[in-house]
């Protein structure tokens, strides 16, 4: 059943002393269209934990209500992380106060919206519409900033788009693009959407907007809030469908992994990336989520790569370097 899961999610959608240490340094980078060793790494490691996140994720549905699940896996966040962060919330509280408008709004976007907004579309649209809508990433994050954050699309940026878009595409379509062509709009896909969007607005605001905080007391915050933010709407569901996630080993050892990968370690690579290459240039390795999902079903549940999975991984990681390159 599990591979069954797999396939039809394949596409979409993270604590040492080490890590504890690294979270508590300020994020003091400059963004630079320079993709360096370090920079790559911390852009490629979100992917591949929401790859692993898709394989769960569509394992869980039927025993984990979406926002059930979206709940649960921050609520856990907070609580592994608030040890690690306690002190340096205390120390910026006033840093807090002061942009906590801007704090609600990240918190509401790439916590509260997106997370829960994707387990929602996947009850009601197919994993190949979603993931297709999700792959349009670059492009939305291209024409938000360019509508709302004054920002320009240089050449090589759209054409990196492009070309990272048609990579997505070859690996959801299995290089069949008449597969492509025959989706039909669900509720769902809206939903998956507007997940889309809320994610780029969040990685703007990530770049252009983020308060002063160390990455420990601004993770924490923005987990909090977020959980929060759900969990009205978490008490809401439980009221309509009376529903509540099944008690068994294997939900909790997949509970424990989102909670740690996905959004965790997701995230601090996520923020460390931003700041290294600014808004734009992240949103291209999202593309390799399918990839590293189409990875991961051949290695897990022995699911064989396709020729359109390397096709679309050599078009994407194209669509990274082209958008990776110095201005001229």
């Amino acid at each position: 059943m599990l591979r069954a899961v797999t396939r039809t999610k394949r596409a979409q959608e993270p604590v040492s002393r080490r890590f504890a240490t690294t979270l508590s340094c300020e994020s003091a980078h400059v963004p630079t269209t320079h993709l360096t060793p370090t920079t790559a790494a911390l852009l490629i490691a979100p992917p591949l934990f929401w790859a692993g996140n898709a394989v769960l994720a569509r394992a869980l549905v039927g025993d984990f209500p979406p926002l059930a699940l979206s709940f649960w896996r921050w609520a856990l966040a907070f609580v592994l992380i608030t040890p690690f962060a306690a002190r340096a919330v205390w120390q910026h509280r006033s840093v807090i106060r002061t942009h906590f408008p801007l704090l609600a709004w990240t918190s509401l976007l790439g916590v509260g919206c997106y997370n829960s907004l994707q387990y929602l579309a996947l009850q009601t649209s197919t994993a190949v519409n979603t993931t297709l809508i999700g792959a349009s990433g670059p492009v939305i994050t291209l024409m938000v900033g360019a509508a709302f954050f004054s920002s320009s699309v240089a050449r090589h940026r759209g054409i990196g788009a492009a070309v990272s878009l048609a990579g997505g595409l070859c690996v959801i379509a299995r290089g069949q693009p008449s597969y492509v062509v025959r989706l039909h709009v669900a509720v769902g896909d809206l939903i998956m959407l507007a997940a889309t969007l809320a994610w780029s607005i969040y990685t703007w605001l990530l770049n252009t907007r983020r308060p002063p905080l160390p990455l420990t007391a601004f993770l924490a915050t923005q987990i909090g809030l977020g959980a929060l933010m759900i969990f009205p709407f978490y008490l809401l569901e439980w009221v309509i469908t009376q529903q509540t996630p099944a008690p068994t080993p294997a939900n909790f050892a997949a509970l424990v992994y989102v909670v740690l990968l996905p959004s965790l370690a997701a995230y601090f690579c996520w923020d460390r990336g931003v700041q290294r290459a600014g808004a734009v240039l992240p949103m291209y390795f999202v593309n390799l989520t399918p990839v590293f999902a189409a990875c991961l079903s051949w290695a897990l549940l022995a699911d064989p790569i396709g020729v359109y999975d390397l096709v679309g991984g050599a078009l994407i990681l194209t669509g990274i370097y082209l958008a990776a390159e110095k201005d001229a």
